[in-house]
């Protein structure tokens, strides 16, 4: 695998400062830059990784796949905030050369010719995860993935097929599978965020996730919340193509403030 690092330019989330600092005189110093890499399929993949130059020594690692829109800047914001609560996070590419898309015809295309080919998504999560690993601010022993959207469903898969992950978290995840793990099969921590009003995902594929992960999941769903939750831009999108998408400020708030401690959690055991 091959990998290329240019640098953009550098952020700091100082209003995040009192959640992630150990100590008081600890000062959060979040840079970030893109990342090109080579997954085993041949794909060249852009995506960012962001680390908090304040903090000394190796912390765990948080891969996070992009909704179907593809890599864009609100994965790139999640990275930042999660290297502002200590950790390396890798907002990786599943379509490639940083593909993104603002028209959703254009993105189920692209969505949909991953899920056609799986084993090529999963060459490009783990070349994504081998990057984030070798980077010099993560411990290797600790890495979670997180998904939104498409990447919801993307890091479920990584769970059911056992990719070795301490734990994933889906936010608004697609919920449906074409095969289901046994729960004597899952060995990863699963958090899963759902919206309560979400008309993409049947209650059919919330029961049988529920079933699926058993023991090993934490579920969330927030009353009245629709697809696409977490992302402030879900209710342009809404009203410019007559989706059932929608932003919800509380439920933003609540599911993050779950992954926290999930991730505090899982790093832990």
């Amino acid at each position: 695998m091959s990998i290329l690092r240019s640098s953009v330019p550098l952020l700091a989330f100082a209003a995040l400062l009192a959640s992630c600092s150990s100590g008081p005189s600890m000062k959060v110093h979040v840079v970030g830059e893109e990342v090109s890499y080579t997954a085993a399929d041949g794909t060249t993949c852009k995506g960012y990784i962001a680390w908090d130059e304040g903090r000394e020594g190796e912390r765990p690692g948080v891969l996070i796949v992009h909704e179907w829109w593809g890599h864009n800047d609100y994965v790139r914001d999640r990275a930042r905030q999660l290297a502002a609560l200590g950790y390396t996070a890798l907002a990786l590419d599943m379509y490639g050369d940083g593909k993104n898309t603002g028209h959703p015809d254009e993105a189920g295309k692209f969505m949909n010719a991953v899920m056609a080919q799986m084993d090529a998504g999963v060459q490009r999560f783990q070349a994504a995860r081998e990057v984030l690993q070798k980077h010099p601010t993560t411990d290797p022993e600790h890495t979670a993935a997180i998904g939104y959207c498409f990447g919801g469903g993307v890091v479920l898969h990584m769970a059911r097929t056992g990719t070795d992950l301490d734990g994933v978290a889906s936010f608004h995840g697609s919920l449906g599978a074409e095969q289901r793990a046994k729960p004597d099969e899952v060995h990863t921590e699963v958090l899963v965020c759902h919206g309560g009003a979400d008309q993409f995902i049947p209650a059919e594929a919330v029961a049988a996730t529920k079933a699926e992960f058993g023991e090993h999941l934490e579920f969330h769903e927030y009353a009245g919340a629709k697809h696409g939750f977490t992302n402030p831009a879900a209710d342009a999108k809404a009203a410019e193509f007559g989706l059932p998408l929608g932003y919800d400020a509380t439920a933003d708030a609540q599911s993050w403030a779950s992954l926290q401690a999930f991730l505090a959690r899982v790093f832990a055991e």
